[in-house]
């Protein structure tokens, strides 16, 4: 085996439907399902200017696991991916009984991932997975009348989305992430039924700790 490939800068994505395995979804359910979220998510990476054949993508069963090139503006994750993925949802739940229908929790991250023979190992991908089964990000979605629970990792939010010129900050929410090992702060935000623009809050977590506001 090949141990000696270098590690790679990667754009970390991760969906999850809610409530896959729930009784009431029979199996033809599950299938239309999978075909649905796997037509919404080619739909929406192309309408988000992102090269759905250009990234490396696993299958998870009840998500899906993409791994996207470096010289793919992070940008467009946040500012046009989770517009368009909503959208293709709402397009896909309209034509389908309940069963198969999907709302989805959706995780971002980027770092540097290691490739062998059996595909891709990095504590980058451990850590948005961990994000993606964050309890408040599950009760965000619950809440929520929309299609679409958006996580970030505090470097995505960080680096990303803070400076970007296409959507507002100030709609992400900061939450405690407590998954198995991992104990860390993640970013929420509802695409198709956005929180409401808090200014303050985005600046209170700009502040050192233990100072407060003037």
């Amino acid at each position: 085996m090949n141990y000696e490939r270098p590690a790679v800068h990667r754009t970390i994505f991760a969906v999850d439907v809610e409530g896959y395995s729930d009784r009431h979804r029979t199996t033809p359910h599950r299938l239309e399902l999978r075909e649905g979220l796997y037509g919404a998510l080619v739909r929406a990476f192309d309408d988000a200017g992102v090269p759905w054949g250009a990234c490396r993508r696993e299958d998870c069963g009840d998500g899906v696991f993409v791994l996207a090139p470096a010289e793919v503006p992070k940008g467009l994750f946040v500012e046009f991916l989770p517009a368009a993925l909503a959208v293709a949802l709402h397009r896909h739940n309209r034509t389908h009984e309940a069963g198969a229908r999907i709302r989805l929790r959706m995780a971002l991250h980027a770092g540097e991932v290691a490739y062998d023979d059996h595909g891709v190992t990095a504590p980058s991908i451990n850590h948005s997975f961990r994000l993606l089964e964050a309890p408040p990000l599950k009760e965000a979605l619950k809440s929520s009348r929309g299609v679409l629970a958006l996580i970030t990792s505090t470097w995505f939010f960080d680096e990303v989305v803070r400076h970007s010129d296409g959507l507002d900050p100030t709609t992400f929410r900061p939450v405690s992430v407590a998954v198995k090992e991992t104990r860390t702060t993640g970013w929420i935000s509802l695409p198709d039924r956005p929180f409401p623009a808090d200014a303050d809050l985005l600046a209170a977590s700009n502040r050192p700790s233990g100072t407060t506001a003037p």
